[in-house]
């Protein structure tokens, strides 16, 4: 929570819409999206960002988190939006929170809302890297082209209300699998990596890395003897090719 004097004035109208993409990287990636809404907090309060609060008896910061990653995966494309009391410079806002921010939370771009779309609407798929350790290249793309040639493919996910079947294919858009070598944590040099690119459609509920792994391990009996490690390269709105567009970018004329 801020405190009471770090409050630039809890009854100030907001001036200023900001949109900023940040990454979850390293061990954060174990961490809780509460937890991580925490830490920004309180980053801004130590840079002394001017955040607008909501009315009442105990006003919050104006801050709208878009389609947080799961716990346990890391991301270089996650969105949040504040509202601000005072005019920022994007650049300065980037400058003032890169020393508050905990190690594994960084900032990497800021962007002036300016109107049209919400940041919301502008999020409607994700483009994930998953690494998979003692899968080769050649059977990942044997299980991916099993996926792709069914139209249902029905996994099961734990919920805190139970299992929950949910069509996995239905939410996928493309899948590439690609000849890397490199990884982002080392693996013993005698395991291949097979290293697999999808993209997801936005649903409810969201379909998730491990539902994507879910899948392969039922149409292909593939399941990596090691665990896999995602990361949320980019999201945004399809277009016709099957990319993504940037959320921050300004809104066509």
């Amino acid at each position: 929570m801020l405190t009471r004097q770090d409050r630039p004035n809890p009854s100030a109208p907001p001036v200023q819409k900001l949109r900023l993409r940040y990454a979850k990287r390293g061990r954060l990636r174990f961490t809780s999206h509460r937890d991580i809404a925490r830490a920004f907090e309180r980053a801004l309060r130590r840079a002394h960002v001017p955040m607008a609060f909501s009315q009442g008896f105990n006003p919050h910061p104006k801050i709208s988190w878009i389609g947080a990653a799961p716990t346990g995966v890391a991301s270089e494309a996650e969105y949040v939006e504040i509202q601000l009391v005072e005019m920022l410079e994007p650049g300065k806002l980037v400058a003032m929170l890169d020393e508050a921010m905990p190690p594994g939370l960084d900032v990497l771009d800021v962007a002036v809302a300016a109107g049209g779309q919400s940041l919301a609407d502008r999020v409607e798929a994700s483009r994930w890297r998953i690494e998979l350790p003692g899968v080769s290249a050649s059977a990942l793309r044997e299980a991916v082209a099993g996926v792709l040639a069914e139209p249902v493919v029905e996994v099961e996910r734990l919920t805190k209300h139970g299992m929950r079947t949910i069509d996995a294919r239905a939410a996928i858009v493309a899948m590439t699998v690609h000849d890397e070598t490199h990884v982002s944590d080392p693996v013993p040099t005698d395991l291949p990596c097979g290293i697999l690119e999808v993209v997801v459609r936005q649903t409810t509920p969201a379909v998730r890395p491990d539902d994507v792994l879910s899948a392969l391990r039922v149409v292909a009996a593939l399941e990596p003897p090691v665990p896999a490690k995602a990361t949320r390269m980019a999201q945004g709105r399809l277009d016709d090719s099957g990319g993504l567009s940037d959320p921050l970018a300004p809104d066509r004329v």
